[in-house]
C-alpha cells in the first residue's frame, strides 16, 4: 500500500463531510481560490495557475477517527502517479498546500 494511504484505511464507506471542510474553503475562497467539491475526494481547489486536490480530515479528532474510506484510498491510488493529493487537517495546511502565506485569524 502506497505511505500516502498507509494507516488511514476506514471501515466506513458513507460520505461524510469533516466538520472543519466548510471553515477551509471559506478560507481558500476569501482569497481567491477556486473550490468545488470534488466527489472522490473532498476538494479540487485552482489558484494562481494551478490545480490541487485536497482530502479534509479534522485534525481535532483522534486519529482512528481521521482515517481515509476505502473508496478514498481506491482514487488516490489511481491517480497518485499523476497529481498529488494532498491530506490537510486545518485552515492552514490547506493554505500552505495552494501556496497562500496570508495570516488567519
Amino acid at each position: 500500500m502506497s505511505p500516502t494511504c498507509e494507516g488511514y484505511l476506514s471501515k466506513r464507506y458513507a460520505a461524510r463531510v469533516d466538520a472543519n471542510q466548510r471553515e477551509i474553503v471559506e478560507a481558500l475562497r476569501s482569497h481567491g481560490a477556486f473550490v468545488h467539491n470534488f466527489g472522490k475526494l473532498d476538494l479540487l481547489v485552482g489558484y494562481n495557475g494551478l490545480w490541487h486536490l485536497l482530502e479534509v480530515k479534522d485534525g481535532d479528532k483522534p486519529p482512528s477517527a481521521q482515517k481515509l474510506t476505502k473508496d478514498e484510498i481506491i482514487f488516490i491510488l489511481e491517480v497518485e502517479n499523476r497529481a498529488p493529493i494532498h491530506l490537510v487537517r486545518s485552515v492552514r495546511e490547506a493554505l500552505d498546500v495552494v501556496g497562500i502565506t496570508a495570516e488567519i485569524g
